[in-house]
């Protein structure tokens, strides 16, 4: 990246935030449709990524990300974790068609099982809501990811913890439904990130076969291989690596945000922790071995304010066995308070390609590890 450009994420952030009107005065479910119907504009992350809303219905909604190259790791991969940034909104969303008007909620968990490997010809993935149950205090959803083929990717769910209602003043429930907002897009001066010509490399399967993943690791920390694109999106980057350890960190970027002002999109630092972890067990595979994500679970301790400093990720391998890692990572705010932690397996794949390229049209190794 030139000197004198500006990051992405140092960019004025563009997107919107849920009025509070609505959410006071509409059910969870009609401020869905008011949002589907263009009574509000998209939060920041959708014009990040291209993350978009595509269908509302009792106890589901439906969002649709386009697999950009921005969001590929030097594997020509788009990882597990990455998926984060597309489930968190359906999964939450979901959970808010079953609520009463001004009944804020929280997301405690995030859970991922990954079935198959995505990559740049997946094309436009779709993540399909469904409630699973909402009580007075916790609600459950689950989404499904595919891509246009109709392949099942990834099986998502959620746990979020319900809060008591907030009194909303009658006038600002009356002008709310007085006045719904109509709201028209902006001019922007130019593409939104996802659209742009993408910036970095995927590493050739040469280097994946000559070094170990420790090697290349400390190879990308140090500079001496180029940064992937997903790098360059959001400004994630590892900064320290020990055999079995890494550490990493991400600008917490208004690009970053939910439909809610002021916090971090969930998603986001669950992306952050996931990464942590593969990275660890990235620094265990010897030169020729790939590795594949199986699953990750997410625990959310605190929000995140969108403030642009640096989140800091420590992924860990808790056991390395011939064919299966197991890892753990925390997340800590730029203040040191522990935001998330989480914790992932992965298998250990000797033999397979390392590196998929958006010219390979039969099924990668890694697809079929999947499914075994």
């Amino acid at each position: 990246m030139a000197s004198s450009e500006v990051p992405i994420w140092e960019e004025p952030a563009r997107g919107f935030y849920a009025d509070p009107g609505q959410f006071l005065a509409l059910s969870g479910l009609d401020s869905l449709r008011s949002v589907l119907e263009g009574g509000s504009l998209p939060p920041p992350i959708r014009y990040l990524c291209g993350l978009q809303m595509s269908a509302v219905e009792p106890g589901s909604v439906s969002f649709t990300m386009p697999v950009s190259d921005w969001l590929l790791f030097p594997q020509g991969i788009v990882s597990g974790a990455t998926l984060g940034f597309l489930v968190d909104l359906p999964l939450g969303c979901t959970v808010q068609t079953a609520l009463p008007p001004a009944t804020p909620f929280s997301t405690v968990e995030i859970s991922f099982k990954f079935l198959r490997t995505v990559v740049a010809r997946s094309g436009t993935l779709t993540a399909r809501g469904r409630l699973i149950h909402a009580g007075k205090t916790v609600a459950v959803s689950l989404v499904e990811v595919a891509d246009d083929a109709g392949r099942l990717l990834a099986v998502t769910s959620t746990r979020c913890t319900i809060l008591p209602g907030i009194e909303a003043p009658w006038e600002v429930v009356e002008q709310a439904l007085k006045n719904p907002p109509r709201l028209t897009e902006p001019a922007w001066p130019s593409p939104h990130p996802y659209q742009r010509p993408v910036k970095g490399e995927v590493l050739p399967q040469e280097i994946w076969d000559q070094r170990t993943g420790l090697e290349i690791m400390r190879a990308l920390i140090e500079g001496e291989l180029q940064a992937p694109p997903l790098s360059n999106l959001c400004g994630i980057v590892p900064f320290e690596a020990e055999e079995g350890r890494t550490r990493w960190k991400m600008p917490a970027s208004e690009w970053l945000c939910t439909p809610v002002a002021g916090r971090l999109y969930g998603g986001a630092t669950a992306f952050l922790a996931g990464t942590a972890i593969d990275g660890a067990v990235q620094t265990t595979v010897p030169a020729g071995t790939a590795f594949a994500s199986m699953d990750l679970k997410v625990y959310f301790l605190r929000p995140v304010s969108p403030n642009g400093r640096d989140l800091v990720a420590e992924g860990a391998v808790i056991h390395r066995g011939r064919t299966v890692a197991i890892g753990t990572s925390e997340v800590f705010d730029a203040d040191g308070k522990k935001v998330a932690v989480a914790s992932g397996s992965a298998l250990v794949l000797p033999g397979r390609p390392a590196t998929v390229t958006t010219e390979l049209t039969p099924p990668h190794p890694l697809d079929a590890a999947h499914d075994e």
